[in-house]
């Protein structure tokens, strides 16, 4: 029988995320507006850099889970990673929202180097991160609730990254944003420093591949990985849902203060986010393991959609009126789009887990670190792709902060609702060919771990 996790492993290991995702979090929600609007960069530069950084995640993640599948060490194999990129990835994050008073060039130059530092260093931790889970265990049962202690701490990450950083910045920056930002980002810092050295201290391997690191051909390791159907539908599913998810995030702000025009949306709209996160954490262990991945997911997809329509529907309506509290009608259908479209991330998280387990079955060999740092580039690259949409749709339409027209409104709301219903279709369409539903194993016979 396997060893149960205790809470402490299973809390340390979802707070492990939040140590990695909040600043990622803050990145995602923010750094447009602190580029464009704070710094004053140009939308459509400031796009090219979050596109440009990220796809060239896709040459460094792999590296990264090669190097994990390499690593042998006293802490383990993904441990050590955990004690040696805490303290540079909370440097460079605060870095990155320091940008200097230099010429606009120099600016762009050194935006695009930080937020590429940044994503290289976390690629150094978020990828054993991910990695570590099939290691902690291999009963489906125990990561299910591991994907939702880190449903948990992902939202957790995105409270703080999303709806407390505007008003930490004006509290902490004495009307100076810039400052602000500052001080939130050391803040914000010390929080993922304690988590991270949780995570460290907490954590144990306990299912090792047995193969030397000797043994590991980098070539036919690859070419392994894309033959896995199970890894290939857990990347598109990824990378999918993050487009959208990033997009969204990005385009949150100007669609609440512009489309809507209510700006006191953005600290309601961003926190229901991570409200949905938090409520999926405990409703979505339960209702996968009795449907499976693929029908939960396309479940909760359509009634994602149906929701989707509703918002669209609703977002120009009469507000409510509950006593003095005046509640745009829009808000219903987001907070539960919030929650079902999250249910999406805790299958994510034991998808994930899971292709080592079809990996073996296929080859006979698990290479956690490589099939785990292609879910981790689907992620970021997905991210980068949506924010970078976001950027492209406000440099399309004119965006300009203090003149916004009724066509660039329009055309913001338009690319809100059409692009993220799109990319749930497609979610849908791809992880209906999720192959590990059911009794999988008996397809495999003796080679099934």
């Amino acid at each position: 029988m396997p060893e149960r996790l205790s809470l402490a492993e299973r809390a340390s290991y979802g707070f492990g995320d939040f140590g990695y995702s909040l600043a990622y979090n803050m990145a995602g929600a923010f750094l447009l507006y602190y580029y464009t609007t704070v710094v004053g960069l140009p939308a459509a530069a400031v796009g090219t850099i979050f596109l440009v950084a990220r796809l060239l995640d896709a040459v460094i993640d792999p590296l990264v889970g090669i190097a994990v599948d390499k690593t042998r060490s006293r802490w383990g194999r993904t441990r050590p990673y955990f004690l040696f990129t805490a303290l540079p990835y909370v440097a460079v994050f605060i870095a990155t929202f320091n940008v200097p008073h230099w010429g606009q060039s120099a600016q762009l130059v050194y935006a695009f180097l930080t937020f590429k530092a940044l994503g290289i260093i976390m690629s150094f931790g978020s990828i054993p991160y991910t990695a570590l889970m099939p290691m902690m265990t291999d009963a489906p049962a125990d990561r299910l609730r591991l994907g939702g202690w880190r449903s948990i701490g992902t939202s957790v990450g995105v409270i703080l990254g999303t709806a407390a950083t505007m008003p930490l910045v004006g509290a902490l920056g004495g009307g100076n944003e810039a400052h602000g930002f500052l001080m939130v980002t050391l803040l914000f810092g010390a929080l993922s420093l304690l988590a991270l050295a949780m995570l460290f201290r907490n954590c144990r391997e306990r299912i090792a591949d047995e193969a030397p690191a000797s043994a590991f051909r980098t070539l036919p390791a690859i070419g392994q990985m894309l033959r896995n159907r199970a890894w290939a539908v857990c990347f598109g599913f990824c990378l999918l849902y993050f487009v959208r998810f990033g997009a969204m995030l990005g385009l949150t702000i100007f669609y609440a203060k512009d489309v809507v025009q209510k700006p006191w949306l953005i600290p309601v709209m961003l926190p229901m986010v991570s409200g949905g996160l938090l409520l999926a954490a405990f409703i979505a262990p339960p209702i996968l393991a009795r449907t499976g991945i693929s029908k939960g997911c396309i479940g909760a997809i359509a009634t994602a959609l149906v929701l989707l329509a509703a918002m669209a529907g609703l977002d120009h309506a009469a507000d409510l009126q509950f006593g003095a509290l005046a509640v745009p009608p829009l808000l219903l259908p987001y907070f539960a789009f919030s929650i079902v479209t999250s249910v999406t991330i805790t299958g994510i998280f034991s998808m994930a887990a899971a292709t080592a387990d079809y990996h073996q079955a296929l080859f006979g060999v698990r290479h956690e670190g490589l099939l785990s740092s292609g879910i981790s580039t689907s992620t970021k690259v997905g991210m980068a792709i949506g924010t970078a949409l976001g950027a492209f749709v406000l440099s399309w339409a004119g965006y300009v902060p203090d003149a916004v027209t009724e066509a660039v409104r329009a055309d913001i709301r338009q690319a809100y609702f059409l692009a993220a219903g799109t990319l749930l279709a497609a979610q849908a369409a791809v992880v209906w060919f999720w192959p590990m539903d059911g009794n999988w194993r008996a397809r495999f016979g003796a080679k099934a771990p």
